[in-house]
């Protein structure tokens, strides 16, 4: 089995665009040559809290996420070693019984808001991208996304966004943009920047 050569990180803001940019670059690249991995899914079960209570709960702050068992399955797949994926339901705010079984690939690209924020993760990157998007972009986006895809009302969403949102990408989304190697405005829509990263990825994958 053939181990990852390099490991890509991309932060950025919510709705900023990283799962695109994420795509774009996965889909650039030769079948099977990419891993991606979305840092939500690592999100902690909340299941033992009455599902009444997980709405108001801080989920744009490091501790919601399981942050150990990505730095885990990121050094396995660094050894050669499939690991199972978690898969977070949105909606009920708990994990699913059912993993996802992932291999090794030569690039692993792994995407989410607070990418950057923790040093032990951090450190496992290659390239460090950061997704910069301007706020009203993104928080249509956002809007869009919980509505149609995670079953919330407006109400509950611009509640959440003042709430943790907004305060916790001031404290740690924003500020985790200095550890980026490279910063891309307008993510997925900025072709020059994904030409560029493609090209520096297919040159390590092509030059062992």
């Amino acid at each position: 089995m053939e181990l990852p050569r390099i490991v890509v990180g991309i932060a950025g803001g919510t709705g900023s665009g990283k799962t695109t940019t994420a795509k774009k670059i996965a889909e650039a690249l030769p079948d099977g040559a990419a891993l991606r991995i979305e840092y939500d899914s690592y999100y902690r079960d909340q299941s033992v809290i009455p599902p009444d209570d997980r709405g108001g709960l801080n989920f744009d702050h490091p501790g919601a996420l399981d942050t150990p068992l990505l730095v885990e399955h990121l050094t396995a797949l660094r050894a050669g070693e499939p690991v199972d994926l978690p898969i977070y339901d949105f909606k009920t705010h708990s994990r699913t019984p059912e993993c996802r079984r992932a291999a090794p690939a030569p690039v692993i690209i792994v995407e989410g808001i607070l990418t950057f924020a923790d040093e032990g993760l951090r450190n496992l990157f290659d390239i460090k991208i950061f997704v910069d998007t301007d706020a009203d972009i993104r928080i249509m986006r956002r809007v869009r996304r919980d509505i149609e895809e995670r079953g919330r009302d407006f109400n509950g969403i611009r509640e959440q966004y003042y709430r943790t949102v907004r305060p916790m990408h001031i404290q740690f989304v924003e500020p985790s943009k200095r550890w980026a190697d490279l910063v891309i405005p307008e993510g997925g829509a900025n072709q020059v920047a994904l030409d560029t990263i493609v090209g520096k990825l297919m040159y390590v994958i092509t030059n062992p």
